[in-house]
C-alpha cells in the first residue's frame, strides 16, 4: 500500500449521507448514426467502486470520455459538483504529450508537477555538473518543496514507478504503447482524484502488478468508475456494476457475481415479454386483415392500438446476436508437438530460459505466465522452432498446423478494411470445406455489413481483437499459440472463447494474465521467474499458487530440519508488552465484538427485503462500510494475534 501525502481517503461510512459527483440525466449522443446513448440516466456517488459493462462498441469508452469531459452530449444533461477533480486513463493514449516518464506521472500532481519535475531534472544535473548555480537552485526547488510538503509528493511519484517498473528516466515518445498505458496509469494513481476513471486498467500489466493495483484501489481509492474484462479483477473491487445495452444503462446496488445471476433473469424476463408482444400484434394484424368484419366492429381504439403496436414494433431494437465463432481443426499433428531438453536462451547477457527441460503431446493446453519482461513470447517462439536456442535441443513434431494470434495484432492492417483484412481479395472463404459469403462469415463475429466495410483503424480494441480471431480462424489448425487474447474482448465473447478453446481437439498454449481465463482453459502451467528458471505445473493460476506455497512451506520446514542443532534449541528471549500495548491488547476482544455484532445488522439488513423499498443511495453506503468492517476485523485479529505472541 502506498504512504504519504497523497493515500487517498477511505470509503465514507454508514452514517455519511452520500455525495452524487455527477449525475447524468437523459443523456443522449449518436455521431449522426444509431444512437449510442438513447437518453440514459446515471449517478456516481462518493464510495462507489462502479464496474461499467457491456458488448463491444456499446459506447463504454465514449462513456467514460463524456463523464471525464471529454466529450459534450448532443442531448441531456451532465451534473457535476463544483471543483470536482477526475482523472482517467483512456484506452488510446493522447497526442502531444512529451517529457520523460517522470515529469508525465507527476503531472497529475496539478500545480506541484512543475516543481516536482524541475527538482528532479536538477538532482540529475548535479551528477555531472555541481556549479553553485546549480546548487542555489536546487536549494530553492527544496524549500518550495518542503512548503508544499513536496517531499511526500515526489515519494508517490518514485514508488508508483518502481511498482509499475518505469524508467522514470525514458522519453514517453519513445515508448511502446503497452509502456505508454502504464505511464499514464501511473499519472491517474498519483493524481488524487475525486473520481478515478479506468478503462482497461489491466491491459499490459502482469498478474502481479494486477494483484497489486486490485490492492491499491481497494484499500486507498474513494470512488472509481472502471471498465474491465478481467472478471477477477471486477470481482474483488465492484461495489456497483452498469451495464450499457442497446442505448440504455442499467445500474445495479451489488457485487460482480450477483451481477451476473440478475442480469440473466432481467434478459429472460425481457423474451418472455417480447415474446408475448409479438403474439399479441401478430393476433391484431389478424383482425385488421379481416377487412369488412373489422370495418363494421368501428373499433377505432384498437386500430389506434395496433398502429401504436406497429410503431413500437418498429422501434424495438433488438439484442445484438451472440457471435458464432468456430475452429476449424486441420488434421492431427503427431502424438509429440515439442520436446525441449537443457535448453537455454539469452537476450544481452540477460537468461530468459535457462536449463529448461519439458515435453509438449497433441492435446495439452498449457498456459504461461510471468512478469512483463521475463519472455514468455519468447519461450513461445522457442517451443514453436521460430528461434534457435543458444544451448540444448529443441525437438519438434510432425504435421503442425500452426496458427497465432498476436497481442499486437500485427497481422491486422489498419488501413484496410475489415473484409480486405480477412479475405484477402476474395469475396468467398473456404470454413470447415464449406463455400461462405465472407459478409456471412464476418456476421458470425458480430461485424454487420457496414462495418464489414469499415477500415480497421477506427475499430475498438475489443473489436480488432474479435477481427483477429476472424482472420485467423479462416485458416485450419491443430495448433493454437494465443498470446493475451483476452484484453478488451466483453465477456460474452470471452465466454464463447473459453468454451471453444476448452472443446478444441489441438494444442493449445495460452499466455494470458487473466486468472480466471487460465483457471478455466488450461491443464497445466509453465511459470517464468525471470531469472530464467521455468517452473512447470499441473492446472490452471490458482493451481499454481497452491502447489508453490506447498512447496515454500516444505522448504522452509526442510531448512529447519537441516539447520545443526547446537545443544538444546533455547527460546527465544520474550520481551514484556509495554504499559500501552497491554492496554491495546485488553481493549481489542472488546472492538472485535461489537465490529462484529455491526457486520452482523449489516448483513441482516441487506437480507431484508424491506430495506430495498426505501434505501436508495443506502445501499451502497451498507456495502461500503461491510468491506471497511472487514478490513478493520482482519487487521484487530492480526494485531492481537501479535500481541498475544509477544507476550507469550
Amino acid at each position: 500500500m502506498l504512504t504519504g501525502a497523497f493515500v487517498f481517503s477511505t470509503i465514507n461510512t454508514i452514517n455519511e449521507v452520500p455525495v452524487a459527483l455527477i449525475s447524468l440525466r437523459d443523456i443522449t449522443l449518436a455521431f449522426g448514426g444509431p444512437p449510442i446513448f438513447n437518453g440514459i440516466n446515471l449517478q456516481i456517488e462518493q464510495g462507489d467502486r462502479l464496474c461499467l459493462m457491456g458488448r463491444n462498441g456499446s459506447g463504454k469508452s465514449t462513456l467514460l470520455k463524456l463523464i471525464g469531459g471529454d466529450l459534450t452530449p448532443e442531448g441531456g444533461e451532465v451534473q457535476r459538483q463544483q471543483g470536482l477533480k477526475v482523472a482517467a486513463l483512456t484506452q488510446d493514449v493522447p497526442q502531444g504529450l512529451v517529457g520523460n516518464v517522470f515529469d508525465v506521472v507527476a503531472s497529475g500532481m496539478g500545480t506541484a508537477a512543475a516543481v516536482l519535475a524541475e527538482y528532479h531534472h536538477v538532482s540529475h544535473e548535479l551528477a555531472h555538473d555541481c556549479s553553485d548555480k546549480l546548487l542555489a537552485r536546487l536549494e530553492t526547488l527544496q524549500k518550495e518543496l518542503e512548503e508544499n510538503d513536496g517531499w511526500n509528493l515526489h515519494q508517490e511519484v518514485e514508488r508508483v514507478l518502481n511498482r509499475l517498473d518505469l524508467d522514470a528516466e525514458a522519453e514517453f515518445t519513445e515508448l511502446s504503447g503497452g509502456t505508454k498505458r502504464r505511464v499514464l496509469l501511473a499519472r491517474a494513481l498519483v493524481s488524487n482524484p475525486d473520481i478515478l476513471i479506468l478503462d482497461e486498467p489491466t491491459n499490459h500489466l502482469d498478474i502481479d502488478t494486477i494483484l497489486w493495483l486490485e490492492e491499491f484501489l481497494a484499500k486507498n481509492v474513494r470512488t472509481v468508475l472502471f471498465v474491465t474484462h478481467d472478471r477477477s479483477f471486477a470481482r474483488r473491487l465492484a461495489n456497483r456494476v452498469a451495464e450499457l445495452d442497446r442505448g440504455r444503462i442499467y445500474a445495479f446496488s451489488c457485487g460482480y457475481d450477483e451481477f451476473v445471476e440478475r442480469r440473466e433473469a432481467l434478459l429472460e424476463a425481457e423474451i418472455s415479454r417480447q415474446a408475448l408482444f409479438d403474439k399479441k400484434l401478430a393476433q391484431e394484424e389478424v383482425w385488421v386483415r379481416q377487412g369488412i368484419k373489422a370495418r363494421r366492429t368501428r373499433n377505432e381504439g384498437r386500430v389506434r392500438a395496433l398502429k401504436k403496436l406497429r410503431e413500437e414494433s418498429r422501434q424495438r431494437r433488438e439484442r445484438q446476436g451472440t457471435a458464432k465463432i468456430q475452429l476449424q481443426v486441420a488434421d492431427r499433428s503427431g502424438a509429440l508437438v515439442a520436446e525441449a531438453t537443457g535448453v537455454t536462451f539469452a537476450y544481452d547477457g540477460r537468461p530468459i530460459v535457462t536449463n529448461l527441460s519439458t515435453t509438449i503431446m497433441r492435446g495439452d493446453r498449457i498456459g504461461i505466465i510471468g512478469p512483463n519482461g521475463s519472455g514468455k513470447t519468447t519461450l513461445l517462439r522457442l517451443l514453436l522452432g521460430e528461434l534457435e536456442p543458444q544451448q540444448g535441443e529443441i525437438k519438434l513434431g510432425t504435421r503442425r498446423e500452426v496458427i497465432y494470434f498476436d497481442q499486437l495484432r500485427e497481422h491486422l492492417d489498419m488501413d484496410k478494411s475489415v473484409q480486405e483484412n480477412v479475405g484477402e481479395g476474395n469475396d468467398t472463404l473456404i470454413i470447415n470445406g464449406q463455400p461462405r459469403h465472407i459478409i456471412g462469415y464476418l456476421q458470425d463475429f458480430l461485424f454487420s455489413p457496414e462495418r464489414a466495410r469499415s477500415p480497421v483503424s477506427i475499430l475498438s480494441g475489443g473489436e480488432r481483437n474479435r477481427l483477429l480471431l476472424a482472420k485467423l480462424f479462416t485458416k485450419p489448425s491443430n495448433i493454437l499459440v494465443m498470446d493475451e487474447p483476452t484484453n478488451d474482448l466483453d465477456a460474452e465473447t470471452l465466454d464463447l472463447l473459453e468454451d471453444l478453446l476448452m472443446e478444441y481437439p489441438g494444442t493449445l498454449l495460452l499466455v494470458s494474465h487473466d486468472r480466471e481465463f487460465l483457471n478455466n482453459v488450461v491443464s497445466s502451467t509453465l511459470v517464468l521467474s525471470g531469472d530464467g528458471t521455468v517452473r512447470e505445473f499441473v492446472g490452471g493460476y490458482d493451481d499454481w499458487l497452491s502447489q508453490a506455497a506447498v512447496e515454500a512451506a516444505d522448504a522452509i520446514q526442510a531448512a529447519q530440519k537441516a539447520a545443526p542443532e547446537k545443544g538444546k534449541p533455547q527460546k527465544e528471549k520474550v520481551r514484556k508488552l509495554s504499559f500501552n500495548e497491554q492496554r491495546e491488547l485488553e481493549s481489542l476482544p472488546e472492538r472485535i465484538a461489537a465490529w462484529e455484532k455491526e457486520q452482523e445488522g449489516l448483513h441482516a439488513r441487506l437480507g431484508d427485503p424491506e430495506f430495498y423499498k426505501s434505501a436508495g443511495g443506502e445501499v451502497v453506503a451498507v456495502n461500503a462500510r461491510l468491506a471497511e468492517l472487514e478490513l478493520e476485523l482482519e487487521a484487530a485479529l492480526l494485531r492481537w494475534d501479535e500481541l498475544e505472541s509477544l507476550k507469550g
